[in-house]
């Protein structure tokens, strides 16, 4: 089992920067490694992700401004997130999927971390 722990949320005016760090508490290297955000009153959405081989996935609205990447040395990802816009405000979770053979891979969830964006 894979503990996740996320930091690096905060507060933050519109069009400014902020980096998500997610570290995990075991080898990240057979896990697909996600980004995920939620707001008030609205379903958990893909944000980004990105697998053990680097290839990367972003939502349409993150695309050109949030940037994943992973350090498995670290067993940790990154979600660096630029011009930020108040519609980024959300509680944002870490996600590792692993790699697996299986109609329902194992998959583990951080517990998250607040981004707010003023404007």
């Amino acid at each position: 089992q894979v503990q996740l722990v996320e930091s690096g949320g905060g507060l933050v005016q519109a069009e400014g920067s902020l980096k998500l760090s997610c570290l995990a508490s075991g080898s990240i290297n057979d896990y697909t490694m996600g980004w995920y955000r939620q707001a008030p009153g609205k379903q958990r959405e893909l944000v980004a992700t990105v697998s053990n081989t680097g290839d990367r996935n972003y939502a349409a609205s993150v695309k050109g401004r949030f940037t994943i990447s992973r350090d498995n040395a670290k067993n940790t990802v990154y979600l660096e997130m630029n011009a930020l816009k108040p519609e980024d405000s959300s509680i944002y979770y870490c996600n590792a999927r692993q790699i697996v053979v299986a109609i329902r891979p194992p998959e583990y969830w951080g517990q998250g971390t607040q981004v707010t964006v003023f404007s």
